[in-house]
């Protein structure tokens, strides 16, 4: 048995946003007490039972922002107590894609866990609320570096909002904004020699300019927010930084919502600072298949399922990748 309370220098934890959730995720752990304890807290904090509805759906109901961002993170946070739970190693940083972030920082203990299942599903309602339905777009674009895709978005905007949104790794970004924006861009990026372009579906058009609106809301609801130091650094999204105030961590979870996720960077990061490994905390393994592609001499792992989950503890009790 790992020594609960081992700092693995090496280790590092990441925890997934929205497009990771799924019907049934989690299945797997529908037996494991902690789990369900996880999701019986959220769904009390809720009033809705957040079990049924990521076991059951309907699917567009899990896919609504407002659901999809507290499932996530009440999966995140299950994990992470069973990892725990199991004499998994508490690693030595973690950081989050978009509302991974918040998953980061529940697991770090820089947010009550109750507080944080609230807090983002009202980050959710504010985003939706940003811009009405069918406004806003979202598309992946493939196979054009960074500063291309920046200068197609700048092109394409015409007036209107088309910001690049997510450096997710090298040749994928994703863009976001109004819809007739994004369409140029998307036939502009088609243009300049992307691979492939993908329209994203989603509820609404996240870390754009249009999600300042939802920012200004965020902001007052987090001074309703218990947040402390967390015991576990978190690297955020907007800045690729450490934060060594409370009141820090509030303004870039502010900041992060109408500003780029820095995800390449962030991992980038992680390696200078030391990190060999990664587990990536959450269903599916989005985040896994990124990092391959932004470091490939990085190990990862992820915890989805219940073989990958043993698979990662017991590489991580023998110290290995």
């Amino acid at each position: 048995m790992v020594d609960h309370q081992t700092r693995n220098a090496p280790l590092a934890f990441i925890f997934p946003g929205q497009g990771s959730q799924s019907l049934g995720m989690l299945g797997d752990w529908s037996g494991e007490k902690v789990v369900q304890e996880s999701f019986q807290e959220a769904g009390d904090a809720l009033g809705y039972d957040l079990w049924r509805l990521t076991q059951e759906g309907p699917q567009e109901d899990l896919d609504r922002t407002d659901r999809t961002q507290p499932a996530l993170l009440t999966a995140g946070v299950a994990l992470w107590r069973l990892w725990r739970e199991r004499g998994g190693p508490e690693p030595a940083f973690m950081a989050g894609h978009s509302l991974g972030e918040y998953t980061a920082l529940v697991c770090a203990g820089a947010l009550p866990f109750p507080e944080a299942v609230r807090l983002v599903a009202d980050r959710g309602r504010y985003m939706q609320e940003a811009v009405a339905a069918g406004a806003g777009a979202m598309a992946a674009v493939l196979g054009l570096d960074d500063d291309a895709v920046c200068r197609v978005c700048a092109e394409a905007a015409q007036g209107e909002v088309v910001d690049a949104v997510n450096f997710n790794a090298p040749g994928q970004v994703v863009i976001a904004g109004n819809k007739s924006a994004v369409d140029r861009a998307v036939e502009a990026a088609r243009g300049a020699g992307a691979k492939k372009v993908v329209p994203l579906a989603v509820s609404a058009p996240s870390h754009c300019a249009l999600m300042r609106p939802a920012a200004q809301r965020l902001a007052e609801r987090l001074l309703e927010i218990t947040v402390t130091l967390p015991v576990i650094p978190v690297i955020h999204n907007v800045d690729v930084g450490i934060c060594a105030d409370p009141a820090c961590i509030r303004d870039r979870l502010v900041e992060q919502l109408a500003n780029p996720v820095r995800w390449s960077e962030t991992v980038q990061d992680l390696v200078a600072r030391g990190v060999t490994r990664v587990v990536e905390c959450g269903p599916g393994k989005v985040l896994t298949g990124l990092n391959r592609r932004i470091h490939r001499d990085l190990a990862s792992a992820h915890l989805g399922d219940r073989a990958a989950f043993e698979k990662a503890l017991q590489e991580a009790a023998e110290g290995g990748a």
